[in-house]
C-alpha cells in the first residue's frame, strides 16, 4: 500500500501535465472558433485523425450564393477564379462560362480606366467605386464594386463584392428630375413673384396717381363729391364738401352726414340710400343740405357704385348738385302756372256757355254746317280745359294744396261709370270690363276716376292697331288693383323709368301725341296721397298694363 502512493513531487507533476493538456485543448477550441484553422488532427486508438471544419465551409458558401450581390475571387491577372451565380445573372452568362475569363470582358469601356484603378488599389488596401457592366447584349448595369485580398493556399487572391445600383441609380435619376423640376417650379414662382411685385408696385403707384388724379379733379368741380364703401360708410369728402358745411372730417365721416340734412327730408333720404345699397341701383334723390350759415338749400344727390371685374361692388362714387335756383324757378314757374289757369278758367268757362247756348238756339235754324263747327270747337273745348284743369294741379302738388274729401268707394261702381264716359269719348275702341267683385275702398271717387280716366287715355293714344283695352281688379295681398291693359306699343326699360315724372312724353317717331305729359305725374300723386303704389309692366311691342292698388276696407 505504501508502494501505491504517489509522493509529493509526482502529484504536482501530473498536475502540471493535465493542467498543459487543458490549455492546449482550450487553445485549440479558441482557434477553431475564431476561424484560425480550418482542421485540426487527433491521434486516438486508430492512430492520427484529420478532422475539417466542413460544417462551417458549407454554410459560408450557400450563403455566398445566395446573397443578392455579386461574389468573384480573382488571380492576380484578373482571371475568375470563382463567382456566384448573382453575378453571372448580372452579366447574363451561364456560371460554368463566367469562371475562367477575364473579369475585364465584363467592363464597360467607359469603366475600364475606373475598373482598373479599383483593381491596383485593392491589391494594398480595401477600396470601392463605381463601375459599369456589360453583358453580351449591351445592357449596362450600374454596380458599387468593393474589392479586398484574400490569403489562400494557393496564394493571395482578391475578392470582389459587386452591388447591383440600378434600382438606386433609378430612384436617383427620378429624384434629380424631381429635384430639377423642383427647381424649375421654384424658379418660375420666384419669376412670378418678381412679375406679381412690379406688378404691384406699378398697380399701387398708378392708384396714387389715379387717388391724386381723382383729388385733384373732385376738389374743382362744383358739386360736392363723396366716396362711400359698400355698407355705406363714408369715406371721401372733395373740398367743396367742406366749404359748404364748414366741418371737419372726423364729424361727417362715416355716418355722420345724417346730422346735415334736412330733418323732413332725412327719413327719406335714408330709405333711398340703404334701398341703394342693397340693390346696387344707382342712388337718386333731391333733399335739403344745411350750409355753414345755418341755411338750407335744396340739392340733387346721384350716386353710382365701382364694380370689379367679378361685378362686387368696391366703392360708390356720389355728387350732390346745388339746384336751390331751379327750385325757386320752378317754384316762380308753378305760381304763374295757377295763377295763368285761375285766369283761364273764367272765359273758357264762359266760352263753353257761349257755344252751349249758340247751340241751343231755337228762334232761327242754326246751318248744320255751324252745328258741325260749334261741336269742334266744344270738342277743343274741353280739352283745353283738362289741359288747365292739370296744370292748376300740378301748382296744387307743390303748394301742397291738393286736399280732397274722402269716402267708402265700391271699386267696381267706379269702374263701371268710368267707363261709360271712356266708351263716349271713344266709341271706336273696345273696352272689355272685367271688374264684377266688389272692392271697398277709403277714397275720393273724382280723383280716382280722374286716374282711370288718364290711364285710358294714355292706352287710347299708343294703340292704333288693336282696339282692345281691359280694365280689371283683382285682391293682391290684402291691397285691391287696378289695371288698365292695353295692346299698343309698349313701353321700354329706360321710358318706364321716366314714365311718371312730371312732363315726361313718351317720345316715338311714328306717334304723334298732344298733351303736357302731366297726366300720370298728377295720377302718381293721388294715388300716393291715397296711401297706394302705382306701376306699370310693359314691354316695347307688347303693349302695357298700368295699374295702381289701394288698402281695402271691410265690406
Amino acid at each position: 500500500m505504501e508502494q501505491d502512493k504517489l509522493t509529493y513531487e509526482q502529484l504536482l507533476a501530473e498536475n502540471n501535465k493535465l493542467r498543459y493538456q487543458l490549455e492546449e485543448a482550450t487553445d485549440v477550441i479558441s482557434a477553431i472558433r475564431n476561424g484560425q484553422v480550418d482542421a485540426f488532427i487527433v491521434k486516438d486508438d486508430e492512430g492520427h485523425q484529420l478532422y475539417t471544419l466542413k460544417t462551417a465551409d458549407q454554410t459560408y458558401r450557400v450563403f455566398i450564393e445566395k446573397m443578392n450581390e455579386g461574389a468573384v475571387t480573382l488571380n492576380g491577372d484578373g482571371t475568375i477564379l470563382y463567382s456566384n451565380s448573382s453575378f453571372a445573372a448580372m452579366v447574363n452568362e451561364p456560371l460554368e462560362k463566367v469562371i475562367g475569363l477575364d473579369f475585364n470582358a465584363f467592363v464597360a469601356e467607359v469603366s475600364v480606366e475606373k475598373y482598373k484603378q479599383i483593381i491596383r488599389d485593392g491589391w494594398n488596401a480595401d477600396c470601392k467605386g463605381e463601375v459599369l457592366l456589360s453583358n453580351r447584349d449591351g445592357k449596362l448595369t450600374p454596380c458599387l464594386l468593393s474589392s479586398t485580398t484574400l490569403d489562400l493556399d494557393e496564394g493571395t487572391a482578391l475578392s470582389l463584392i459587386l452591388t447591383d445600383l440600378t434600382a438606386q441609380k433609378e430612384t436617383e435619376w427620378e429624384l434629380k428630375i424631381k429635384n430639377d423640376q423642383l427647381e424649375e417650379a421654384q424658379n418660375i414662382a420666384e419669376r412670378l413673384n418678381n412679375d406679381l411685385e412690379d406688378t404691384v408696385r406699378e398697380r399701387t403707384n398708378d392708384l396714387l396717381i389715379s387717388r391724386e388724379h381723382f383729388k385733384l379733379l373732385a376738389n374743382n368741380i362744383t358739386q360736392m363729391t363723396w366716396t362711400n364703401l359698400p355698407g355705406g360708410e363714408v369715406d371721401f369728402y372733395n373740398q367743396r364738401w367742406f366749404d359748404y358745411t364748414g366741418r371737419r372730417y372726423g364729424e361727417t365721416a362715416g355716418w355722420g352726414w345724417q346730422q346735415i340734412v334736412h330733418p323732413d327730408d332725412l327719413q327719406k333720404t335714408m330709405s333711398a340710400y340703404l334701398e341703394s345699397l342693397q340693390s346696387g341701383s344707382v342712388y337718386e334723390l333731391e333733399n335739403r343740405y344745411l350750409r355753414w350759415d345755418n341755411t338750407y338749400r335744396w340739392h340733387l344727390n346721384r350716386a353710382v357704385p365701382l364694380r370689379d371685374d367679378n361685378g362686387e361692388i368696391l366703392f360708390w362714387v356720389g355728387t350732390a348738385t346745388d339746384i336751390e335756383e331751379q327750385k325757386k324757378q320752378l317754384d316762380l314757374k308753378d305760381e304763374f302756372i295757377g295763377v295763368a289757369s285761375h285766369e283761364l278758367k273764367t272765359p273758357l268757362t264762359s266760352l263753353k256757355g257761349y257755344l252751349q247756348l249758340i247751340l241751343a238756339y231755337k228762334k232761327e235754324e242754326v246751318p248744320s254746317i255751324v252745328k258741325q263747327y260749334i261741336e269742334k270747337a266744344g270738342t277743343a273745348l274741353n280739352k283745353l280745359q283738362r289741359l288747365v284743369n292739370d296744370l292748376l294741379d300740378v301748382s296744387k302738388i307743390h303748394a301742397g294744396g291738393l286736399e280732397y274729401a274722402r269716402a267708402k268707394i265700391n271699386l267696381r261702381d267706379l269702374v263701371a261709370s268710368t267707363l261709360e264716359n271712356a266708351i263716349h269719348l271713344y266709341p271706336e275702341f273696345n273696352f272689355i270690363n272685367k271688374s264684377e267683385t266688389d272692392f271697398f275702398i277709403d277714397g275720393n271717387a273724382g280723383r280716382l276716376e280722374q286716374v282711370l280716366i288718364n290711364f285710358i287715355n294714355n292706352s287710347v293714344k299708343y294703340s292704333t292697331e288693336n282696339k282692345n283695352i281691359i280694365i280689371e281688379t283683382c285682391n293682391i295681398n290684402g291691397k285691391v288693383r287696378v289695371s288698365v291693359t292695353d295692346f299698343g306699343i309698349g313701353l321700354s326699360a329706360a321710358q318706364i323709368e321716366h314714365i311718371f315724372e312730371r312732363f315726361y312724353r313718351v317720345e316715338d317717331k311714328k306717334f304723334m301725341t298732344s298733351g303736357l305729359g302731366m297726366g300720370l305725374y298728377i295720377s302718381a300723386e293721388i294715388i300716393n296721397n291715397h296711401n297706394g303704389d302705382i306701376g306699370v309692366e310693359s314691354e316695347l311691342g307688347a303693349g302695357a298694363t298700368f295699374y295702381f292698388e289701394l288698402p281695402l276696407l271691410e265690406k
